[in-house]
């Protein structure tokens, strides 16, 4: 099988393209049919859509990945401190901004996964390791780096346990992004997403039994029929002037009432900027679909 290294092919292409930009000036200039200027000009601008095309690098599986794949164990729980990198308070992609948490303790979602491959392959991560697509790893919008955490897929219960070390993914119907062997594991790749069940796992526990959730966060939640007063928690922070700026942001957007709640996790204070108490369920999707209009991450919803 012939074949053609990426540089060489990005060099047949420069070499391409000048050459048919040459010609076409050339006849530019000799004729004076305009329906074969216009076919020209099409022609240059094909020429230059294509080839910026295919110059951009696509993602997707490996062309001979190893055979062992499925035997690749979980990742492992352990203390690690929080990472210096990829923990900004918040963050902001394509318009929108992202909170990231203090604390993952609790932590449980329901939504859609997706995987990525040899586009990341070797690239740094958020965390500041390069992405390794044969390992047991993950990216999450909001989880502090690291976190580990189990996936379930819901459609087959294969489960697999990774550590979340990158950002992403920023689809609006997406929960996490897992490596390409993570993906291999739990029997999606072919389709590219799955119904997947994130939890948060506590390191030196059982990573079989998870903490019990403190929320269930989905991608466009909706609120829960109330056994008692319904709360929207927008964030949570270690600082409380980091809780103060974000209050005083969902002030100017008339996302009230608001408060900021100290709450003791694990012998860590965290500052919880909340919206509520809300009278009903109509009001708290109402809230959510306004939080959505100004381009926050999903609230967490709390019944207490």
């Amino acid at each position: 099988m012939l074949k053609i290294w990426p540089n060489r092919f990005s060099h047949l292409r420069f070499i391409l393209k000048h050459i048919l930009i040459f010609l076409a000036r050339s006849a530019l200039m000799t004729t004076t049919h305009p329906h074969l200027i216009r076919r020209l000009l099409l022609l240059i601008a094909g020429t230059l859509l294509l080839t910026a095309c295919a110059s951009q690098p696509q993602d997707g599986a490996p062309r001979k990945p190893p055979k062992n794949l499925h035997k690749v164990p979980d990742a492992v729980p352990q203390e690690e401190a929080r990472s210096r990198y990829g923990n900004p308070p918040a963050y902001q992609i394509n318009g929108k901004w992202y909170h990231v948490m203090d604390s993952s303790e609790g932590y449980r979602a329901t939504g859609i996964a997706s995987w990525y491959g040899t586009k990341f392959h070797g690239r740094r991560a958020s965390i500041g390791e390069p992405y390794d697509m044969y390992a047991m790893t993950a990216a999450h919008t909001t989880l502090p780096l690291p976190t580990y955490v189990r996936v379930t897929n819901l459609d087959n219960k294969r489960s697999v346990v990774v550590r979340v070390t990158d950002r992403g993914p920023f689809h609006d119907n997406r929960i996490i992004d897992l490596s390409y062997t993570a993906a291999h594991r739990l029997d999606m790749l072919h389709k590219g997403t799955a119904r997947v069940e994130v939890v948060a796992l506590t390191t030196g526990g059982n990573t079989h039994q998870p903490a019990p959730p403190a929320f269930v966060d989905t991608p466009h939640p909706t609120a829960p029929p109330p056994s008692g007063q319904l709360y929207l928690q927008v964030a949570a922070f270690s600082t409380q002037e980091s809780a103060l700026q974000l209050a005083g942001h969902l002030d100017l957007i008339d996302a009230s009432p608001v408060e900021i709640r100290q709450a003791d996790r694990g012998g860590q204070l965290l500052y919880q900027v909340r919206i509520g108490p809300l009278p009903d369920t109509d009001n708290a999707n109402q809230m959510i679909a306004l939080l959505d209009q100004e381009n926050f991450n999903s609230p967490m919803l709390i019944t207490e």
